[in-house]
């Protein structure tokens, strides 16, 4: 379907057409009715150019011969027609054959007046009229395929640089989870494996064998949560060498423990945990508890975890308190600690990369909350958050508050779903294969049709050489002849009969010229006796199929006639 305003534009085109095809055809006296026969089969050929290209460019080159007001539609019927006609060789026989019927019906319509000078320029303008306008409109068309297949092209291999930099991503993520899973998981392995021991040791105290299962949990609970961070790293694919370490728990008499609720559900786990460790853990609860989004609640356990973390190293010893308190619109999670107790050891014990606080501040913003952390007047450190219900995009939360599979990375923005997981090589390919647009991927793959192309460029600017200088040629040609064969009117009226003959030649051009032929047919009947020169005129006739001629008939060496008279070209 077109669009609107495309069928305005050729509706409107089509009506021009008409107009100016009856206007042509009413200045050579044609009738009422041929007049608008011919206006109107030209707003039904200029409506049809675009469908039938080839049939509407032979069937108005061929009405122009007898038809004048269809003459100004040849233009654009040949520029549509080398647009849209596909192949060279089929392009070219319709423009032969056109040019061809053309010139011949020129020449039977006219052949009691034919010429030599009617032959040459009338071969040259139909190659203007036709040939012309059809290279001009191939070269476009072509111009604007090969513009469009490049943009599409340029487009395609901007998407494969996008995969290359997504591969090329994915893989880093692959070579950090092994080196996380190959390190980290060795040494809470072996944490769980120890802790597992010195738990049976018969020589331990109850208070020792307390504080040893304490240590084993912790360790079993961060080797579940290495795991999980090497899931989202490696795209939900099993680290190589978890099943090893599994089993090695498994043989060392340490149970697979369930991951903790990491959500509001999992802070009284950490708040039993770090009781157990000999810290005095407050926590209070206020207001009706309301479920939260996931990644919202997974952000709550977050904030008490970093609480508690930060208290146990940089304060230990002293009492901490955390609060949940369930506002109308937010959950507001707060950890605060008293002045450390007991001596620490922050340069040597205490490892601290200040990257606590700003991953924590990143993920509540990803929530749509936040987080305020600075110490208090007493000497202590408070750490704060605001936590929103719903998530930013309006999402519903929930109904399942803690939900351990949570993650705060969003899954829209995530390249791993936009192409199948598994390990990939450093040689492995982008794509099966490119894709190219059809025009370029037929350039590409037949080469040998880049000699044929080159023939073709080298033939049309051979003919757009030619053209032009035949152009300039005809120019000069035509005004050497003009000289020779045409008069002016003032010319003309000067010239009185009874003057001699060579009197009025030297006043006169000699006459010998390609313009000067056939102008005795169809001319009045020459003085019995007489030998006659016929002129054209410098002015054209009230017709221009009618050309104005100056005749000047000799006898006995003297001027007896001169007669003005027009002749049908």
């Amino acid at each position: 379907m077109w669009p609107a305003r495309r069928i305005v534009g050729e509706s409107l085109l089509s009506v021009m057409f008409g107009l100016l095809g009856a206007g042509a055809q009413a200045l050579v006296h044609g009738g009422a009715v041929q007049t608008v026969a011919v206006g109107l089969a030209a707003g039904v050929l200029s409506l049809l150019r675009r469908v039938l290209p080839a049939t509407v460019l032979l069937v108005t080159a061929v009405c122009s011969v007898p038809f004048d007001g269809i003459a100004p539609l040849v233009f654009v019927a040949a520029w549509s027609a080398g647009r849209r006609i596909d192949g060279v060789g089929k392009a070219a026989g319709v423009f032969g054959l056109v040019y061809v019927l053309t010139f011949g019906l020129g020449v039977v319509q006219d052949l009691p007046h034919f010429s030599l000078s009617y032959l040459v320029f009338g071969a040259l303008g139909l190659l203007v009229v036709i040939i012309v306008p059809g290279l001009a409109g191939r070269y476009w068309s072509q111009r604007r395929t090969l513009t469009d297949t490049l943009r599409e092209y340029n487009a395609q291999l901007l998407r494969e640089r996008a995969m290359i930099a997504g591969q090329a991503r994915m893989r880093e993520r692959q070579r950090i989870a092994q080196d996380m899973h190959d390190s980290l998981g060795h040494q809470l392995a072996l944490i769980s494996v120890h802790t597992g021991a010195l738990e049976v040791d018969r020589e331990l105290t109850g208070r020792q064998r307390e504080a040893v299962g304490v240590l084993r949990e912790a360790s079993v609970a961060a080797m579940h949560e290495l795991r999980e961070v090497v899931g989202v790293l490696r795209d939900g694919t099993p680290a190589p060498g978890q099943e090893g370490t599994t089993a090695g728990l498994a043989a060392a008499g340490v149970e697979d423990a369930t991951v903790p609720s990491r959500g509001v559900a999992g802070i009284e786990g950490l708040v039993e945990a770090s009781r157990s460790a000999g810290t005095a853990v407050e926590l209070r609860r206020s207001g009706e508890p309301r479920p939260l989004a996931p990644t919202a609640d997974h952000a709550a356990y977050r904030i008490a975890q970093e609480g508690l973390t930060n208290a146990h190293k940089h304060a230990p010893g002293a009492p901490i308190a955390i609060e949940l308190r369930f506002e109308p619109d937010s959950l507001i999670v707060e950890v605060a600690n008293g002045p450390a107790t007991g001596a620490t050891d922050n340069g040597r014990s205490v490892v601290s990369g200040g990257q606590g606080l700003t991953g924590l501040g990143e993920r509540t913003r990803l929530v749509g909350g936040m987080v305020h952390a600075g110490p208090t007047a007493n000497g202590g450190f408070r750490l704060a958050g605001v936590l929103p219900y719903t998530s930013p995009e309006g999402g519903a939360p929930s109904p399942v508050p803690g939900d351990a599979a949570t993650t705060f990375v969003d899954p829209t923005g995530d390249f791993r779903q936009q192409i199948p997981a598994g390990s990939l090589g450093e040689g492995d390919p982008v794509i099966d294969r490119i894709g190219l647009p059809k025009e370029l991927a037929r350039a590409v793959s037949r080469n040998k049709r880049s000699s044929g192309i080159a023939v073709g460029c080298g033939v049309v600017a051979l003919i757009a050489l030619l053209l032009v200088i035949a152009a300039v040629v005809g120019g000069i040609f035509l005004m050497r002849e003009a000289d020779k064969a045409m008069i002016k009117p003032k010319q003309y009226d000067a010239v009185q009969v009874g003057q001699s003959e060579a009197e009025v030649r030297k006043q006169l051009p000699q006459g010998e010229s390609i313009l000067t032929e056939g102008l005795d047919k169809g001319a009045p009947p020459v003085p019995e006796g007489a030998k006659c020169l016929s002129l054209n005129s410098t002015e054209v006739g009230d017709n221009w199929r009618k050309e104005p001629v100056f005749r000047f008939c000799f006898k006995d060496g003297k001027l007896i006639e001169k007669k003005s008279f027009e002749v049908t070209t």
